[in-house]
C-alpha cells in the first residue's frame, strides 16, 4: 500500500476531530491509497493477484436517488475510509492489508506507480471540481491555494486546455513549484493583510482581485477554484470572477463566512460547492497517463516530496505532513507512507 496524508488525516491525528466530526472509537487513518492485489474472491473476474490498483474508498448505498443519478459522493449513507462521520467508523488504509470491494478498485497501467495511484484520490477532487465548473474552452482560470488539491486543480485546468492558469498562495516556494513544473502559467503571492471590519476586509479582497487580475489576459477569470476555505480568498474569488463566471468552493474552511453576495448576484457569478468526487477514476487515470507522454505537461508524481517506509514511520510521516518545509528547507507538499508488503 502507498497512502498519501491529507489535511483531514492531520486534523484527526492532532485533534481527534475534523471540523464537527468527532472520532468515537479507534480509527485507522488514510484514504489516498493504491496497492497491489494479494488475493481475490471467487467471483472477481476483473482483477488478478499482482495487479496494481487505486482504491476509491467511499462506498455509497447504490440505492438512493443521488446514487442512481450518479452523484454517489453525496449519498447520505456513504461510508468513507478514515472518516469519523459514519459509526462504526470505516477504517482507513494505514494497515498492513485491507479487504476492499473489487468494484471500487481501479486497475493501474504499468507505467503509473503506486504513489501516483494514491494521488488519483485528490486528483479526482480536482477533476470533479473541473466538471462542475463547466470551464469553457481557452479559459482564464484562477486557483487560490497551492497545496496539493490547489495544484491538482491547476493541473487539471492546464490539461483540459485553459489558456491561462494563475495560482495564488501565501507561500512563495509553492508558487515557484507550480510555475516551474507546468502546473500554472503565472503566480500571485497573496499579501498577509486582513481587515478588522467587514468594509476593510472587502476592500482588501477587491484589491487582491484587481492585482491578481493583472496576471490574466482578460483581467477577470472564467473560473476561480477556491481551495483554501479562507474567507478573504472566497471574497476575492467572487470579485475576481468575470460576469457569468463560476467560483468553485473546493476548500473546506470556516463554516460561516461573510461574503459579498450582491457582487455575485448582480453579475450572475455562480457559487458552486464541490464535495469529493464521483465517477472520476477512469478519466483521471487516462489524463495522468496522457500527461506523461506530453512534453511540458504537469507531472503529478512531483507532488510527492517526502516518503516514509512502513507503518513504524507513521508518526514521523504525520509530523512531516504538518510542515511546509523540512529541516533542510525543502518544500513539503505530499507525504506518502509506503507500506508495500510481500505477498
Amino acid at each position: 500500500m502507498s497512502t498519501g496524508l491529507c489535511g483531514s488525516d492531520l486534523h484527526y491525528y492532532k485533534h481527534y476531530r475534523n471540523g464537527d466530526i468527532l472520532v468515537r472509537e479507534p480509527l485507522a487513518l488514510g484514504h489516498e491509497s493504491a496497492g497491489t492485489v494479494s488475493k481475490v474472491g471467487p467471483q472477481v473476474s476483473t482483477l488478478n493477484v499482482g495487479d496494481k490498483v487505486a482504491l476509491e474508498v467511499g462506498l455509497p448505498c447504490e440505492r438512493c436517488d443521488r446514487c442512481l443519478e450518479g452523484r454517489y459522493n453525496i449519498c447520505k449513507e456513504l461510508r468513507f475510509r478514515s472518516s469519523g462521520k459514519s459509526f462504526p467508523h470505516f477504517q482507513g488504509t494505514l494497515q498492513d492489508r485491507i479487504n476492499h470491494p473489487a468494484a471500487w478498485c481501479h486497475k493501474l497501467p504499468t507505467e503509473l506507480s503506486l504513489d501516483v495511484g494514491a494521488l488519483l484520490e485528490p486528483f479526482g477532487v480536482a477533476l470533479h471540481a473541473y466538471r462542475r465548473s463547466l470551464m469553457p474552452p481557452k479559459a482564464q482560470v484562477l486557483v487560490f491555494g497551492a497545496g496539493a488539491v490547489g495544484l491538482l486543480c491547476a493541473a487539471v485546468a492546464v490539461l483540459k486546455g485553459a489558456d491561462r492558469v494563475v495560482i495564488a498562495d501565501i507561500d512563495a516556494g509553492r508558487l515557484d513549484f507550480a510555475t516551474q513544473n507546468g502546473f500554472a502559467h503565472a503566480s500571485y503571492l497573496v499579501p498577509l493583510k486582513r481587515g478588522q471590519e467587514i468594509d476593510e476586509a472587502l476592500a482588501i479582497a477587491k484589491e487582491t482581485a484587481a492585482e491578481v487580475g493583472e496576471l490574466g489576459q482578460e483581467k477577470e477569470f472564467d473560473v476561480v477554484f477556491e481551495c483554501t476555505g479562507v474567507p478573504s480568498c472566497v471574497q476575492a474569488g467572487i470579485y475576481a470572477c468575470r460576469a457569468g463566471g463560476r467560483l468553485m468552493l473546493v476548500g473546506m474552511g470556516h463554516p460561516v463566512q461573510t461574503i459579498p453576495l450582491a457582487a455575485a448576484a448582480l453579475r450572475e457569478v455562480d457559487i458552486v460547492g464541490v464535495f469529493r468526487y464521483a465517477n472520476t477514476y477512469p478519466e483521471s487515470i487516462a489524463l495522468v497517463q496522457a500527461a506523461l507522454k506530453t512534453p511540458g505537461a504537469p507531472d503529478i508524481s512531483k507532488l510527492v516530496t517526502h516518503r516514509f517506509k512502513g507503518l513504524a514511520k507513521a508518526v514521523d510521516a504525520f509530523e512531516m505532513a504538518g510542515k511546509t518545509k523540512d529541516a533542510d528547507g525543502q518544500l513539503v507538499l505530499k507525504v506518502v507512507i509506503d507500506n508495500e508488503l510481500s505477498s
